[in-house]
């Protein structure tokens, strides 16, 4: 699972976006495992604490472990 994450000058409101990839790819993660989630977030550069707020929260649920499961089984974007 990757959380890549940054502020732009061109965002209004924090952005999230969800991928499950098809193939799993080097992301240089700390485990070296490759990668097959991917949960980006951009933040509007004066997010301040905000943003740090949903990179948490984030980084909570996916450490369940069911859900996990979950996403990389389903077959459907709902």
């Amino acid at each position: 699972i990757a959380i890549p994450h940054g502020k732009l000058a061109s965002v209004n409101s924090i952005v999230g976006i969800f991928a499950r990839l098809d193939q799993p790819v080097d992301f240089e993660a700390l485990d070296d495992q490759p990668v097959d989630l991917v949960f980006l977030l951009l933040a509007p550069e004066g997010a301040g604490a905000d943003h740090l707020k949903a990179l948490s929260r984030i980084a909570r649920v996916l450490r369940d472990h069911d859900l996990v499961a979950k996403l990389r089984a389903t077959d459907s974007a709902s």
